[in-house]
């Protein structure tokens, strides 16, 4: 009997794997639940169910946490934080600080501060 949902299963997880793909390579734009729902041939309701119990978090928190760790890597270089809040994916400035603040507990220009050589702290 477990073998008849196996494929199923495979299928699933593949196309849960060219989810996560799509997710990484367009983290800048915007990332449409329903889209990618699609792109599993599942409705929305069921992908999240799904990419939840997969991945361990949302479709909407894991891109919110994808799309920190790009600014960071970002800032980390020096980029300002209004153009690594667009290239991030985020709306404009305010929200990557709104964003950035909750999950690290600084804002952007404290944590690009502290990522500095010349820190002298």
């Amino acid at each position: 009997m477990a073998k008849l949902c196996t494929p199923a299963a495979d299928r699933r997880r593949r196309s849960l794997e060219s989810v996560l793909a799509h997710i990484q390579a367009h983290l800048g734009e915007p990332l449409r639940l329903n889209v990618l729902a699609t792109m599993c041939g599942l409705s929305v309701w069921r992908f999240a169910t799904v990419f939840r119990e997969r991945v361990g978090m949302s479709p909407y928190r894991y891109v919110n946490h994808l799309r920190i760790q790009h600014a960071q890597a970002l800032l980390s270089q020096g980029m300002p934080a209004a153009r690594a809040a667009s290239e991030s994916g985020f709306y404009d400035q305010s929200h990557l600080t709104r964003r950035f603040k909750r999950l690290c507990g600084m804002t952007p220009g404290q944590y690009q501060a502290a990522q500095s050589p010349n820190n002298s702290s």
